[in-house]
């Protein structure tokens, strides 16, 4: 795929002889000094032409497959190294742990809790940690009284060995993506 200009995200068998494949654009983390540029997204065009050539390197390769579907890894795209948790700091996230949290998260979460959602952030010292708070969304023409006193924010620090999965958070907004603080 990187000879393509692509990076190979996920490959997946299924049953029926389907083979998946989830490519994305390489990502390189900003410079200072240089101007931002835009994100860009992988197209149909993209997927097409990975597709004719998996085609072809398939048939040499004899591999076994009836249908081959090339996509993106779409808004819910998984996060599986290092450069991702980078590239998706301050985006929402789903996060899974292998493991409960365990006594150590002694307070207001429960610690046989393995699911978060919240915001990704990174620790002063390096590591990562997710960021939420347990207070239910407010419902579109909602009333929120002013002296409602919000529920607090709650964090908790993680290191990849210790994940599951970690994905982006599918939210939709009709309006458009707004631009990320440089």
């Amino acid at each position: 795929m990187t000879g393509l200009g692509y990076d190979l995200i996920e490959i997946e068998r299924s049953a029926g002889g389907l083979l998946r494949v989830t490519i994305d654009l390489p990502w390189q983390a900003p410079v200072e000094g240089l101007p931002v540029l835009p994100e860009q997204f992988v197209t149909v065009e993209d997927c097409e032409k990975v597709t004719r050539q998996l085609q072809f390197a398939l048939e040499v390769d004899g591999v076994d497959y009836t249908r081959l579907e090339v996509s993106s890894p779409g808004i819910d795209r998984p996060l599986r190294n290092e450069q991702d948790f980078i590239r998706f700091t301050g985006e929402v996230i789903d996060l899974t742990l292998k493991e409960p949290m365990g006594a150590a998260a002694a307070g207001q979460v429960s610690a046989n809790r393995k699911k978060f959602r919240g915001t990704l952030e990174r620790t002063e010292e390096g590591g990562w940690q997710i960021v939420w708070s347990d207070e239910p969304p407010v419902k579109p023409g909602q009333r929120v009284s002013k002296k409602r006193v919000p529920a607090p924010l709650q964090a908790l620090g993680f290191t990849l060995d210790e994940l599951r999965e970690a994905r982006l958070a599918p939210i939709v907004d009709f309006k458009g993506r707004a631009a990320k603080p440089v």
